[in-house]
């Protein structure tokens, strides 16, 4: 159970701890923030709500945590990875629990979360040491002009204090593939979870106290991100943000100094298909990349831009499937559970009620109960409807019927995003200048968007985001290179 056994020491009375200095604490504001349980409504776990003094005191731990981290070996580090990759493994099924609450994520779902996150901090401890073991050796004659005077050595030092920011739809897989990257590096971190999935990322960061890192290198504070959220990702204290969220991260690189970005913003992933596309391969990956987890992911797809000579027979097998999910509580491990909150609710609402009063057809009808929006098609949707280009995050798709591959290219390069996309087709050279073409970070060929498997790279264009996240480039991205440069008594030459 959540906030027992190991997990004893993270909560006291009804609210739950924050994590600084290797101590589980209470904030001395004497506050707490209230975390509503999607499901039912009312409010399941509570936070501890974070000062301002506070975050300083973290910033400078953090900071002096960070110096001897760096001079810690390689293998050491990964060493403890490994370590708290099991424990997180073997702790699957309270932590998962606490998103099944906090989030409504389906209980199955819910524990796969947790153990892909394991897999992910095992990988980076390997590819870390991969990495970050090579370095260059550069020789000053290989430029004109130059003698064999110098000797160039360069290797990937670490950043500092890494800022590390999850959603609330993913809070442990992807505030791991931030911490994983971030420490095999040596830089130390401050992770600030959602609201929504702080309790699980309490549980998560217990893992890593358990597995013995060093005091002061892994901290978590929660609180209001009206109170704290500008405060820290303007700390000056702060060497790298990685976020990952909607438009918050827009602001956010507004307002951060000279430091490296790593955000992952909204997306609205477009789907084009073709004529001959394998219908039953498309009618497939619509529903599970429209509606899995209830649409409430970045890469879920957005928007189905089908040719109208197929699109009645794409309709009616994405409708005949769709009437197979289940909804209700995610305990039952429904397809369809709770969007995440009421507001969220709400402005899915307002999308569905826009198309409605502009003529959009639906294919079901429209049902909410609470935060409960039964998965809904809308077919016939024009561009001068706000669910053709706003990000709705929960169970509703539109339909956009299409007379060209150049006009679904059109609309999908005519958004503000630029995540991902997918194309659906049989021909492999259309696929490929149709992936050319569009103005996103990633496109899939004959699969609906996905971020994983996690060591591939991950980056969105224009609002969807800033760098490229996957192990590999998040390592690099949480480091820089530092030359040492050796200079050589001028050459000597005597003719014989």
């Amino acid at each position: 159970m959540a906030g027992t056994g190991v997990f004893a020491e993270i909560i006291e009375g009804d609210v739950y701890k924050y994590y600084a200095d290797g101590e589980w604490k209470k904030s001395a504001s004497g506050k707490s923030v209230g975390i509503v349980n999607p499901t039912t409504r009312k409010t399941h776990y509570k936070v501890q709500a974070c000062t301002q003094e506070e975050v300083n005191k973290v910033m400078e731990i953090a900071k002096v945590a960070q110096k001897a981290w760096a001079k810690t070996p390689l293998w050491k580090r990964a060493e403890l990875l490994h370590k708290a990759a099991a424990i997180l493994k073997e702790q699957k099924a309270p932590i998962a629990e606490c998103l099944v609450k906090e989030i409504a994520k389906p209980a199955k779902d819910a524990v796969t979360e947790v153990v892909r996150s394991g897999d992910l901090i095992s990988y980076c401890a390997e590819e870390g040491v991969r990495i970050l073991g090579e370095g260059k050796f550069l020789v000053s004659d290989s430029f004109p002009g130059n003698e064999r005077s110098k000797y160039c050595l360069t290797s990937k030092v670490p950043l500092g204090v890494v800022l590390a920011i999850p959603p609330f739809n993913y809070p442990v897989n992807l505030a791991v593939s931030k911490i994983g990257p971030a420490l095999i590096a040596g830089n130390s971190i401050v992770l600030k979870p959602p609201t929504q999935g702080a309790v699980a990322a309490l549980h998560m960061v217990h893992c890593f106290h358990l597995a013995g890192f060093p005091k002061g290198l892994i901290n978590c504070i929660s609180g209001k991100g009206s109170e704290i959220g500008d405060f820290l990702t303007m700390h000056p204290g702060v060497n790298c943000i990685s976020f990952t969220g909607g438009d918050t991260g827009i602001a956010i690189s507004k307002k951060a100094g000279m430091i490296p970005l790593q955000m992952e913003l909204g997306g609205k992933d477009a789907c084009i298909v073709l004529e001959d596309a394998d219908l039953d391969l498309v009618a497939n990956n619509i529903v599970k990349g429209g509606f899995s987890y209830s649409g409430q992911r970045c890469t879920a797809v957005k928007v189905v831009l089908v040719m109208e000579s197929v699109a009645d027979v794409v309709v009616e097998k994405v409708k005949a499937k769709m009437a197979k999910l289940t909804v209700g509580p995610p305990e039952n491990d429904c397809d369809i559970t709770p969007v995440v909150s009421e507001s969220s609710a709400n402005f899915i609402e307002g999308l569905v009620m826009d198309a409605k009063q502009k003529s959009a057809t639906f294919c079901q009808e429209y049902k909410r109960e609470g935060n409960l929006i039964w998965p809904l098609l809308l077919d016939h949707v024009r561009p001068d409807m706000r669910i053709a280009w706003e990000e709705p995050f929960g169970p509703v798709l539109p339909v956009i019927r299409i007379n060209s591959v150049e006009e679904g290219i059109h609309h999908c390069n005519a958004s503000n995003f630029g995540l991902q996309g997918c194309v659906f087709t049989k021909d492999i050279n259309k696929a490929i200048m149709i992936s050319d073409a569009m103005e996103t970070g990633t496109v899939q060929i004959n699969s609906a968007p996905a971020r994983g498997p996690d060591h591939f790279p991950f980056q969105g264009l224009k609002d969807s985001g800033i760098g490229s996240q996957g192990i590999t480039n998040s390592i690099d991205m949480m480091t820089k290179i530092k030359s040492t440069v050796i200079n050589l008594p001028a050459p000597s030459y005597t003719m014989g």
